[in-house]
């Protein structure tokens, strides 16, 4: 399987530890695995789709179906991996990724993954949700999967304080607010009268580090240009 950094719009940046390379001290088979697994946590935040909780608003569980490992070369201790992931194809019931894990532009090991969303206590296979379908698919192809609202507190308040406590000062300001395909308010900032740069800027934890915080300061600078 041949990929280039350019094919993913996700990339994962880790380190590669002691204690995952072996005798030949290069990094042990299996632990590709781990590392595509770790970025895979965070490509679900970089949709904005914090894992557990979509799922069970899905009423369904991702069991893996199939994981191929190709190696091209070996990664060595305290290598910097950038690990790719992005949607190859969604079936009926069955969603494929495509990996790839590289050190600078090298590709060391392409992978294919290929979960089974099912219900979570029989196991037996499910539709995937059109909104999951078109949330993975809109995100590899550029777009959006997320929407954001401006407006003051009285049309903002709500949505705010499902991730923090109101303050005095949230009257009159003005509001940022991003929103996931499923709704779930994700985002908030908080832009103050005469100021110039947002405050109270805060992520639902579960998908925190994947800068929905800045997309929703952005777009309060942007509302208030």
């Amino acid at each position: 399987m041949s990929l280039a950094r350019s094919d993913f719009r996700f990339l994962y940046r880790l380190r590669v530890r002691w204690a995952e390379v072996d005798l030949q001290k290069i990094v042990f088979n299996p632990h590709y695995l781990m590392y595509l697994d770790t970025a895979l946590a965070d490509y679900w935040r970089a949709m904005g789709l914090p894992y557990e909780p979509t799922l069970a608003a899905l009423g369904g569980e991702l069991f893996v179906k199939k994981a191929t490992l190709e190696y091209h070369a070996s990664a060595m201790y305290d290598d910097y991996l950038d690990v790719g992931l992005r949607c190859a194809r969604v079936g009926n019931t069955s969603i494929q990724l495509q990996g790839g894990i590289f050190r600078g532009d090298q590709l060391l090991v392409a992978a294919e993954l290929v979960h089974v969303f099912a219900d979570p206590l029989s196991r037996t296979p499910l539709t995937v949700p059109a909104v999951l379908r078109q949330t993975m698919e809109g995100f590899d192809a550029g777009l959006s999967v997320t929407d954001l609202q401006t407006g003051f507190w009285v049309d903002m308040g709500d949505a705010v304080r499902t991730l923090r406590k109101p303050e005095p000062q949230d009257h009159g300001a003005r509001h940022a607010v991003v929103r996931n395909r499923l709704g779930l308010v994700i985002a908030a900032a908080r832009l103050l009268p005469q100021a110039v740069v947002a405050d109270a800027v805060v992520e639902l934890p579960l998908v925190a580090g994947a800068a929905w915080g800045d997309t929703a300061a952005r777009g309060l600078a942007i509302a208030a240009a």
